[in-house]
């Protein structure tokens, strides 16, 4: 049921909790948000990301709010809406509550500040199909990585060979090579070596050598290449 100033009530373990305004999402609710992976979630605020280490702390150890209430001398009431991140509490209070729970304070702070960053997520059989040489000789090349802004630093590949009848042509382009076999048997041509490898094998090279495929000894042949190269500002 709700009271008059609009907030609902529940009943948990240890007495009653409060949950947030109407319409506004509970912490359990910014959780599931919080670990769906790629989609978007919102910024917690300070109160909220407390109220998670909190809980989380006081959960891991078995503890309900009435035991944490007795302990330190802070009410249920206030333990609770704390959780909730429905009260900005004092220093004094924080401090009393992490003696309790066995936990330093800086560690309700912990990662509240971390930068979002920006990572790309290329799933399973998602990667961008390019044309190379060779690529009408056997080669499928997906490419893992792009949209990496105006100065290319990197070109992760998996190539992909199941012709071992073909013969292949040599590459040469700047930067480093390296390759690590996932599947199949090949001899691998670098200038004048030639190297045999087998699953979970690698490679690492000047790219700017001609280089490629000697031998497909047992197919399909699936590797994943990276080429870097040199950051020029």
């Amino acid at each position: 049921m709700s009271d008059t100033r609009g907030r609902k009530r529940r009943q948990p373990e240890g007495g009653p909790v409060h949950e947030g305004p109407v319409g506004e999402p509970s912490i359990s609710e910014t959780l599931v948000l919080t670990g769906s992976g790629a989609k978007s979630a919102p910024r917690l605020r300070l109160e909220q990301h407390i109220a998670l280490q909190v809980k989380r702390e006081r959960v891991s150890q078995g503890l309900k709010i009435a035991d944490v209430s007795r302990i330190s001398g802070i009410s249920q009431g206030m333990v609770s809406k704390i959780e909730n991140a429905q009260v900005s509490t004092s220093l004094d209070t924080l401090s009393r509550l992490c003696d309790t729970l066995g936990m330093p304070l800086s560690k309700l702070f912990a990662d509240f500040d971390r930068a979002d960053g920006h990572a790309q997520l290329i799933r399973s059989g998602e990667g961008l199909e390019v044309v190379r040489r060779g690529t009408d000789k056997g080669h499928t090349y997906h490419l893992l990585s792009y949209k990496q802004g105006p100065r290319k630093l990197f070109e992760p590949f998996l190539v992909t060979m199941d012709d071992a009848s073909e013969v292949f042509p040599s590459f040469s382009h700047p930067g480093t090579e390296f390759i690590h076999l996932l599947e199949g048997l090949i001899e691998y041509r670098h200038g004048n070596q030639v190297f045999g490898m087998g699953p979970g094998d690698s490679l690492t090279f000047d790219g700017q050598i001609p280089h490629g495929p000697e031998r497909l000894i047992e197919v399909p042949i699936r590797m994943l290449s990276v080429i870097t190269y040199a950051d020029e500002s």
